[in-house]
């Protein structure tokens, strides 16, 4: 059974600093790209970090600078290190796993990240 399990969302004031952590199971981590999606009220989904198999990153342009996706394949982890936040960056974020090879694909259930003074 696949599981991807996210941690780390709050509530926090602007500027501030979280690190969301998203724990993989039932998979061979270290052959998925994995990547963070948020998803404001109202909104789409959208891709904010991803990272691939072998450690490249890319990033949202509305992000970039101020967030870092990191993985531990040991621990079977990826991490969205998120720095200078903003209101905008307000949204749930969700986790997902990709492997294009053999077409499996995941979604983690989401963390609340809430950026307000």
């Amino acid at each position: 059974q696949v599981q991807l399990v996210e941690s780390g969302g709050g509530l926090v004031q602007p500027g501030g600093s979280l690190r969301l952590s998203c724990g993989a199971s039932g998979i061979t981590f270290s052959s998925y790209a994995m990547g963070w999606y948020r998803q404001a009220s109202g909104t789409q989904r959208e891709l904010v970090a991803h990272i691939t198999s072998g450690g490249s990153t890319s990033y949202a342009d509305s992000v970039k600078g101020r967030f870092t996706i990191s993985r531990a394949n040991a621990k079977n982890t990826v991490y969205l290190q998120m720095n200078s936040l903003k209101p905008e960056d307000t949204a749930v974020y969700y986790c997902n796993a990709r492997n294009d090879y053999i077409k499996s694909y995941w979604w983690g259930q989401g963390t609340q990240v809430t950026v307000s003074s």
